[in-house]
């Protein structure tokens, strides 16, 4: 994710491979072969596992991408509390869209924690669904989806101070999800 930038993007300034950062979909699920809730033609999750406690900031992706799971102090973007802000994905590969969800940090959340499902909020504050239920054969080809190259807009939570964002793209035609987040200060 390049807009807001993303731990990716500001670690490996804007080199690493969005496909480094894949894993199986349907987060903060933990089963492999899980089907879609609102399009179950959707090829099942998998065969890759959604990442564990611990590696969700790197989609599990080792040994290279492990650095993006380190507890540290990470550079931080600010971002206004409660707007709207235009979201931009990179992509190295394109696929059929299902959806984007994102995900924040619990108000009480640990900063000097792993990353786990328990510092997430259980449900994204946002979502972004392109093709809301057509089945990904009356999609466009990715190569061809003008949605893939342009931002959308994601409300943000209200929050102050301090949060992690976890974007998850899920693909359609595949089992995976590519996983991104980013260290936000919110300002009000």
């Amino acid at each position: 994710m390049t807009n807001p930038r993303s731990r990716a993007d500001i670690h490996f300034n804007g080199g690493w491979p969005s496909n480094g950062l894949e894993a199986g979909k349907f987060f903060p699920g933990k089963q492999v072969g899980l089907t879609d809730p609102d399009v179950p033609t959707d090829v099942v999750s998998g065969p890759k596992p959604v990442p564990p406690d611990g590696k969700i900031a790197s989609g599990g992706s080792e040994p290279a991408g492990a650095v993006l799971d380190e507890v540290r102090d990470w550079p931080k973007v600010d971002l206004p509390s409660d707007t709207e802000v235009p979201f931009q994905w990179n992509f190295s590969m394109k696929h059929r869209t299902r959806r984007y969800n994102y995900f924040v940090t619990k108000e009480d959340w640990d900063p000097r924690a792993p990353l786990s499902r328990a510092q997430f909020e259980p449900e994204p504050f946002a979502t972004y669904k392109p093709y809301d239920d057509l089945p990904y054969w009356d999609m466009p080809e990715a190569k061809d989806d003008p949605h893939l190259d342009k931002p959308h807009s994601v409300k943000l939570p209200v929050r102050s101070g301090y949060h992690v964002i976890l974007g998850v793209w899920e693909v359609a035609d595949t089992g995976h999800a590519f996983y991104q987040v980013i260290d936000v200060n919110f300002t009000r």
